[in-house]
C-alpha cells in the first residue's frame, strides 16, 4: 500500500522561501508550488517570494509575480521600486510609478526614496526630478529625514548646490542620519567647505552627538581642503568623546595627513597603528607619490609584498603615480606589466592605470610612444587619458601632436574647457597668438569657460582663499608689502620671473606685473606675516602651478629660511633651503 504524500502547509512553503532566498530557479518552483496548492493569491507567500526574486535580481519574474497580485499594497510597489533600484534600472522604477498613479495608488513616506534614487541612476534631472520632488511636496513628505536627505542628494549629485542646501534648512527634525549623509555627499561632490560649515553647524546642536561615519567624512574633507589643524580637531574631539576610532577612521586620519603634505606625521601613524590592512598601505603609497618621495613609495610597496599583504588596483596606481612623478620609465613598465599579466582579474589595468602610464610617458618625453600607447589601448581612452597626453604635449611644447589630441577631445569632451586652454597654453609658449585667439575664438562659441585659478593656506584654523591679484583680504595693506619686500631680496639674489608663463600677447614688463600678483605668491606673503617661523607655510592651489610662482617658492624658502608646502592639481611641491622635492620634474 502506497504512503500517503503529506500535504504543503503555508508554513512548509515559508521555509522553503526562506532556504532558497539566493537561488533563482529554486524559487521559480516554489512559485509554481504556491500557485497549485491552491494557496490565495493574496497570501504572505507570495509577498515573501517577490522580495526574495529582487534580492537575487530576477526583476523579470518578479514583476510578472506582481502583476499577477489583485491590489497590491503600497509595500509590494515600494518592493519593486527597491529592487529596480537595487539592480539598477532606473527606467523601469519610472514607468512602475506612473503605473501606481494610474490606478490612484497613494505612495508613502518610504515610495519617493527610491523613486529619487532611480533619478540619480538616470543620469539626468530634467523632467523627472523635478516632477518626483513636486510629488513630495504634494503629498506632504517633503520634511520628512529619510525622503528630505534623498533629494538633498540627488540635487547635490547633479550640482545643484543650492537647492540642495536649501532643503537641507528647511528639514526638520535632522537626526544623525541625516547629517551625516549631507556631510559624505558633500565630500563626495567636492564641496568640502560646505560640509565643513554643515559638521560646525551639527555640533552646536546639542541634540545630535556625531560618530565614527562623521568623523571619516570630515577628516576626507580636510584632506581635500589642505585643512590640517581642523582636520587634528576634529580627530582629538573625537578621542575626547570616546567614538570609536577603529580601522576605517585612522586609515582616513592617514589619508589626510598625507594630502596635507605631512608626510612624516602620516608615517608615524602608520607605524604605531595597531591594525593595518591593504587599504593602510596603499593609502601611505599613494600618499608618497602624491607628495614627490618615490623611493619611499616603491619601498614600501616592496615591503608590503614581503609581509604577504596582497596589492590591490589602487595599491599599483599608486606605484605607477610614483614611477610617473619621478621619471622612472622601466619600472613603470615593468608594474604595468605585472597587473597585465596576472591572473587576478581584480588587478587587470582600468583606465586609471592607463592614465597614469600615458603621463609617464608623455612626462619623460616619449610623447609619440605614449601616442601609440593609447592607439593599443584594449579599453577605449577617456578624456582623462587623452587629457595626460595633452599635458605633456604642453610641458614639451609638442604642437602638431597637442592639436592632434586637442582635436579629439574637442570632439569627445566638448565641454571641458581646461583642455581647450590647455592648446592655447602650448600654441602661446610657441608664440603662435594667431592659433592663440583661434583656441579662445572657438572656446567663446562653445561657450566653454576657463577655471579661474585660486590658492588657500590655513591660519588658526580658518582658510583664506586668494585669487590672482587679490585685494579683498582683510589683511591686504600687509600681504603686498611683504611680497614687494620678498621680491626685492630674491631679485638681489638672482630671481629672473619666468615670463614664458604668462600666455597672453602683452609687454615684458606688463608679464612681470602680473606674475607677481599670482594666487600662489599672495598666499605665501600671508603664511610669511601669519603663523609660527618654525611651521611650514602650506598652500593649496586649485590648478596646476606656473614655472615663476615655482621658480618663487623655491627663492622664498632659502631667503626666509621657512618650508613651504604646495600642493597643485597634479601634486605636491616641498620647498626647502632652495630646493624642490620634485627635483624639477614635474
Amino acid at each position: 500500500m502506497l504512503a500517503k504524500q503529506t500535504p504543503l502547509t503555508k508554513q512548509m512553503l515559508s521555509k522553503l522561501l526562506q532556504t532558497s532566498s539566493s537561488k533563482p530557479k529554486q524559487l521559480k518552483k516554489i512559485h509554481a508550488l504556491v500557485l497549485t496548492s491552491g494557496f490565495s493569491i493574496k497570501n504572505s507567500l507570495l509577498t515573501q517570494l517577490l522580495e526574495n526574486l529582487t534580492l537575487v535580481g530576477d526583476m523579470c519574474y518578479a514583476r510578472k509575480v506582481f502583476d499577477e497580485m489583485h491590489k497590491p499594497r503600497v509595500f509590494l510597489w515600494n518592493t519593486l521600486f527597491k529592487g529596480y533600484v537595487k539592480n539598477n534600472l532606473p527606467f523601469e522604477s519610472v514607468l512602475l510609478y506612473k503605473k501606481m498613479r494610474d490606478l490612484d495608488v497613494r505612495p508613502d513616506e518610504f515610495t519617493y526614496p527610491f523613486l529619487v534614487k532611480a533619478i540619480s541612476q538616470l543620469g539626468v534631472l530634467v523632467p523627472c526630478g523635478f516632477a518626483f520632488h513636486a510629488h513630495v511636496v504634494k503629498h506632504g513628505f517633503e520634511t520628512l529625514g529619510i525622503v528630505a536627505t534623498e533629494l538633498v542628494m540627488m540635487y547635490m549629485k547633479f550640482g545643484e548646490l543650492k537647492s540642495a542646501q536649501f532643503l537641507f534648512e528647511s528639514m526638520q527634525g535632522k537626526d544623525l542620519v541625516a547629517w551625516n549623509a549631507f556631510i559624505a555627499v558633500c565630500v563626495q561632490t567636492g564641496n568640502s567647505a560646505l560640509a565643513l560649515e554643515c559638521y560646525n553647524k551639527m555640533c552646536a546642536d546639542d541634540a545630535v552627538l556625531f560618530d565614527s561615519f562623521t568623523v571619516v567624512s570630515m577628516l576626507s574633507a580636510c584632506g581635500q581642503l589642505g585643512s590640517l589643524e581642523t582636520g587634528k580637531e576634529v580627530y582629538d574631539r573625537a578621542r575626547r568623546e570616546g567614538i570609536d576610532c577603529n580601522i576605517i577612521v585612522e586609515n582616513a586620519r592617514l589619508d589626510m595627513f598625507l594630502k596635507c603634505g605631512s608626510t612624516e606625521e602620516a608615517r608615524v601613524l602608520f607605524e604605531e597603528m595597531e591594525q593595518r590592512n591593504v587599504v593602510s598601505w596603499s593609502t601611505m603609497i599613494v600618499g608618497y607619490a602624491m607628495n614627490g618621495d618615490s623611493d619611499e613609495a616603491l619601498a614600501l610597496f616592496n615591503m608590503m609584498q614581503n609581509q604577504g599583504i596582497r596589492p590591490n588596483y589602487v595599491t599599483f596606481l599608486g606605484v605607477l603615480s610614483a614611477c610617473s612623478h619621478a621619471g622612472l620609465v622601466d619600472e613603470g613598465k615593468k608594474y604595468f606589466g605585472i597587473m597585465a599579466r596576472s591572473s587576478d582579474k581584480s588587478l587587470e589595468p582600468r583606465k586609471e592605470h592607463y592614465a597614469c602610464m600615458v603621463d609617464l610617458l608623455g612626462r619623460s618625453g616619449l610623447l609619440e610612444e605614449a601616442y601609440e600607447f593609447i592607439k593599443s589601448m584594449p579599453l577605449e581612452p577617456d578624456a582623462g587619458i587623452w587629457g595626460a597626453l595633452l599635458g605633456a604635449c604642453a610641458v614639451h611644447g609638442e604642437i602638431k601632436l597637442g592639436q592632434k589630441v586637442a582635436d579629439v577631445l574637442v570632439e569627445t569632451s566638448p565641454d571641458i574647457g581646461a583642455y581647450q586652454v590647455l592648446l592655447s597654453n602650448i600654441y602661446a609658449a610657441a608664440g603662435k597668438w594667431h592659433c592663440v585667439d583661434k583656441v579662445r575664438s572657438k572656446m567663446r562659441k562653445l561657450g566653454t569657460k576657463k577655471v579661474a585659478a585660486y590658492s588657500s593656506v590655513e591660519f588658526d584654523g580658518q582658510l583664506h582663499y586668494f585669487n590672482r591679484g587679490d585685494k579683498s583680504h582683510p589683511q591686504t595693506k600687509a600681504i603686498y608689502e611683504k611680497l614687494e619686500e620678498v621680491l626685492k631680496k630674491i631679485r638681489s639674489m638672482g630671481y629672473v620671473p619666468q615670463t614664458g608663463s604668462v600666455f597672453h600677447d602683452v609687454e615684458t614688463e606688463e608679464k612681470e606685473s602680473s606674475l607677481s600678483h599670482h594666487s600662489e605668491k599672495l598666499a605665501i606673503a600671508f603664511g610669511l606675516i601669519n603663523g609660527r617661523v618654525e611651521d611650514p607655510i602650506r598652500v593649496m592651489k586649485n590648478l596646476r602651478t606656473c614655472d615663476d610662482c615655482h621658480v618663487f617658492a623655491k627663492f622664498v624658502s632659502r631667503v626666509t629660511s621657512r618650508d613651504i608646502i604646495m600642493r597643485d592639481k597634479n601634486r605636491f611641491h616641498h620647498f626647502r633651503n632652495g630646493v624642490c622635492s620634485c627635483r624639477e620634474f614635474w
